[in-house]
């Protein structure tokens, strides 16, 4: 007797596939995690957004820029990488110029 319908057993999975799949769920889960902590810690990285800026006040220098903006670092240093950041070919700014401060390491 032939039915159109054939019953069919239900799915088991042998020991191997069940480490297989498994194995695949742990995979995912930590493909997963990875991406959520990349994205988490991009947010939470202050350095990842639009570089910080000083405007230039009337009788501001690059040296006191330096020491106001970077008291821990040598001025010499800090006004040779601000010159870098800001391809400032001399030593003169002027008030109301706009200033790329070098991020924090």
């Amino acid at each position: 007797m032939v039915t159109s319908e054939m019953r069919q057993p239900p799915l088991r999975l042998t020991r191997r596939g069940r480490v297989v799949v498994l194995g695949f769920f742990i995979v995912m889960a930590s493909i997963a995690s990875a991406i959520l902590l990349t994205t988490a810690s991009r947010a939470d990285d202050p350095h990842a957004g639009a570089p910080a800026t000083v405007i230039v006040q009337p009788d501001d220098t690059l040296w006191s820029i330096a020491a106001r903006t970077a008291p821990e670092t040598d001025r010499y240093a800090a006004i040779a990488r601000l010159r870098e950041i800001n391809n400032l070919q001399g030593y003169v700014v002027h008030p109301g110029q706009t200033l790329e401060l070098p991020r924090s390491r």
